[in-house]
């Protein structure tokens, strides 16, 4: 938002440099992006008056003139403009002047005819048609306005105001107005706000008897505010306001245009006038668009509208495209003789949404976005009527239609000066807090302090403080120590996630990020049938592209992408994993989809196998705490090696899954080696968490080991007669263990050999060869009920 100091003043009286400007408004809160004056462009030129003009003795088109610049002896300067005359004011740039664009002029001769200086046209001035219409363009400017000579051009010009360039958050568009960024200047200086009252002199007829205005979508429109004009006089604007309106960043087009422009910079509120004879019917409907609805807008496109698009209509259809910008026979022209102006309030995310799918965001649509005041509609109108009225650009008709849907409600907030205080660390009182909020246009009712409507931010005691905290000052608040104490501690989850993370980069794992979403094609790279339930996965509506157009259902591929990067730049191995979010969908399309925790395992390289893998896994439940896991064999699967692979199951509930992936899907990632990978739910694994691990003392007592050579179907998992051992030999068996399975010469066909090493220890004595032979037997016996026979 810029904004001239000059205009400021209307609203605040203040007298300091602009670089006391900038840095109190940014200490108070209006963060000052930079500042400029147009005159720190311009150097020594200054108003001439031309004394006389005589043709140049070596060039037909060039003349040579006496130039008073106010200094005791005229100077000479050539010029080849045949535009000038005796008596004529002129900017004359004297020797060692700066001109826009960084142009330095000094004297010399042209054509043998010394010349001390240049007369300067409106383009090396840096200005145009638009800000000094009565100017011609391909000739020397002649000033219309008496001034002294030697008077320095930019106060002549106007060019020596100080444009202010604010950054204004999303939380304050009360502050993209000059009447807001006003009332924080003067609160800033401790100077009283100046605001303006508009007044609208009695015009002539009533409005109803021109217009009509209903409001069909209260929801997208809350208010629409219109009057009318007749016997419009377009022509150009007055000096001053072209002269704000350039300083704003906003080029002057005639008188008419620049008030709507005029007063959205003064008060905030876009406006627009329509030229009264392409409103059919004289009546104005707010409405969505229609299906298959065009418009051709002011800039000369034609623009397909959609359903959820308000659109401002008359009887035959759009004619503006809401809070956007209006259709191309909606503005003022030469021969315009009656206008409408509009002053409205509509949704701030629905102009957003519109102004972003027709690629069209305008000032307008910049500003209903981040939520104006509707309150403020109609004071805005009087003051664009009061406009015509000052300007005598037309004559008003009596009254406005004023159709209200949607009104903002007065908001209270109670002061709590115990409150403010405990927030900012201050010790103020009541009186000088509601000092500090008065001049801002609060107002107190008690102990209520009554916000004003243009700043709907303020919502409760934060609030308060913040207003509060920055016109006491930021660098004037107290150095305070924290009280009471912060019980901030990692929550069990947190202590949990943290402990399996640390162990799988115990075991050399690198942790791995990935994104949360991908593409459908990354369900085939895994091969996953169609049919499967993580094919259906949420679908984002505003996607960066098909490679990240849904949110993944598996984490696998997102892992699996890594490691395929790390064999493509030819690492001899990798073993990573990953904690990663997964989202499930359930219910409708408006139900947020679970999301669920899951680690996932993935390596390759000779020292990574199946075994390897799976020994980091039960490692990683048992630091979890997690006992009884089982792990049955899964020789179906379609994304891992039939055969090789194993779900994990914890009772009845399934943990995970262990395996070398499926060839299949190897070939899909382009990668060679065997790749062993697990998923794990992390959800699942917190649940069934143990709890803290308690000391043992050393044992007291020796164990006693015997091995076993068992003889099995080639079918048979070892984990199911593990399991089997350890029912039957009970509380005494301390630990068991595989070392060896034979399947080579010798062993009968479809038949393979384990051999187990069994620990037996009694926590209170030595076992005796009796005891210990009986549990062995007791052991056979039961493997013998499933097929399993000692090895002879």
């Amino acid at each position: 938002m810029k904004m001239p100091l000059g205009w400021a003043k209307e609203f605040a009286k203040f007298e300091c440099t602009p670089h006391e400007y900038a840095e109190r408004m940014t200490m108070s809160g209006s963060k000052v992006e930079t500042y400029e004056c147009e005159a720190d462009q311009i150097k020594n030129v200054v108003v001439g008056k031309i004394l006389s003009i005589v043709p140049h003795p070596d060039s037909d088109h060039m003349v040579v003139c006496q130039v008073d610049v106010g200094q005791d002896e005229p100077v000479q300067i050539v010029t080849g403009a045949g535009n000038l005359k005796v008596g004529d004011l002129v900017p004359a740039a004297l020797h060692k002047s700066l001109l826009p664009g960084g142009k330095e002029i000094r004297k010399g001769k042209l054509r043998g005819v010394e010349s001390n200086g240049m007369l300067c046209s409106l383009s090396e001035l840096g200005l145009t048609k638009h800000d000094f219409p009565n100017a011609i363009e391909d000739g020397i400017m002649v000033l219309d306005e008496e001034w002294p000579t030697g008077t320095p051009i930019v106060r002549a010009l106007g060019l020596d105001d100080v444009s202010v360039d604010f950054e204004i958050t999303p939380n304050r568009p009360d502050c993209l107005s000059v009447r807001g960024l006003g009332r924080e200047t003067a609160a800033t200086f401790g100077v009283p706000f100046m605001d303006h009252v508009p007044e609208v002199k009695s015009g002539h007829g009533d409005v109803t008897d021109f217009l009509k205005v209903d409001i069909e979508n209260a929801d997208l429109c809350y208010r629409y505010v219109g009057a009318v004009v007749e016997n419009v006089r377009v022509k150009p604007s007055p000096r001053w306001m072209r002269e704000r309106l350039r300083l704003c960043g906003v080029r002057p087009i005639n008188n008419l245009v620049d008030i709507t422009n005029y007063v959205m910079l003064e008060y905030g509120q876009p406006m627009h006038c329509f030229d009264y004879k392409y409103v059919n019917g004289g009546h104005i409907t707010v409405r969505n668009a229609r299906p298959g609805e065009e418009i051709e807008t002011l800039d000369g496109v034609d623009r397909v509208l959609s359903e959820e698009m308000l659109v401002i209509a008359d009887e035959k259809g759009p004619i503006a495209v809401a809070g956007v910008m209006g259709g191309e026979f909606s503005g003022v022209y030469d021969d315009t003789t009656t206008i409408v102006f509009e002053s409205a309030m509509f949704n701030g995310p629905s102009v957003r949404t519109t102004a972003k799918k027709l690629g069209m965001r305008t000032e307008a649509s910049g500003r209903y976005e981040k939520g104006l005041d509707p309150n403020g509609c109609l004071r805005c109108l009087q003051r664009a009527l009061e406009l015509v009225q000052l300007l005598d650009a037309g004559d008003v008709v009596n009254g406005v239609v004023d159709v209200w849907t949607q009104k903002r409600e007065e908001r209270r907030v109670l002061l709590r000066p115990e409150m403010v205080n405990k927030l900012l660390g201050t010790n103020l009182d009541k009186q000088q807090m509601i000092d500090i909020l008065l001049p801002l246009g609060f107002v107190m009712d008690g102990d209520d302090v009554i916000v004003p409507s243009d700043r709907w931010d303020v919502e409760r005691d934060c609030d308060i403080a913040e207003e509060v905290a920055r016109y006491v000052g930021y660098n004037k608040m107290p150095s305070t120590i924290m009280t009471g104490v912060a019980s901030a501690r990692p929550t069990e989850r947190q202590t949990f996630r943290e402990k399996m993370l640390n162990t799988l980069v115990g075991y050399g794992l690198y942790e791995v990020e990935t994104f949360s979403f991908f593409s459908r094609k990354s369900f085939d790279a895994i091969n996953l049938p169609q049919n499967d339930p993580l094919r259906k996965a949420v679908v984002i509506s505003n996607p960066l592209g098909e490679d990240t157009s849904i949110m993944r259902t598996t984490a696998l591929p997102s892992v699996m992408d890594v490691v395929t990067r790390n064999y493509n730049a030819r690492a001899a191995e990798c073993a990573v994993f990953e904690d990663a979010t997964v989202y499930l969908p359930h219910g409708g399309p408006d139900e947020l989809p679970d999301e669920v925790e899951s680690v996932v395992l993935a390596a390759y390289g000779q020292e990574y196998d199946y075994l390897a893998l799976k020994g980091m896994v039960e490692k990683l439940l048992e630091t979890a705490g997690v006992k009884d896991v089982r792990y049955e064999r899964n020789a179906a699967g379609t994304t891992y090696h039939p055969g090789r692979c194993a779900d994990i199951y914890l009772g009845d509930e399934k943990l995970g899954v262990i395996g070398e992936l499926h060839p299949t899907v190897l070939g899909n990632y382009g990668v060679k080696p065997r790749v062993v990978a697990a998923e794990l739910n992390m959800d699942v694994l917190f649940a069934h968490r143990g709890g803290t691990a308690l000391f043992q003392p050393l044992p007291k007592h020796p164990a006693t080991a015997r091995d076993l050579a068992l003889v099995a179907d080639l079918s048979m998992p070892a984990a199911q007669i593990a399991q089997c051992i350890e029912k039957a030999a009970g509380k005494l068996l301390e630990s068991l263990t595989l070392f060896d399975v034979y399947t080579g010469e010798h062993m009968a066909q479809g038949k393979k050999s384990l051999a187990y090493n069994l620990v037996l220890r009694a926590p209170d004595r030595t076992l005796t060869d009796e005891e210990t032979e009986n549990i062995v037997q007791k052991v056979l016996k039961s493997l013998a009920e499933i097929q399993v026979v000692l090895r002879s």
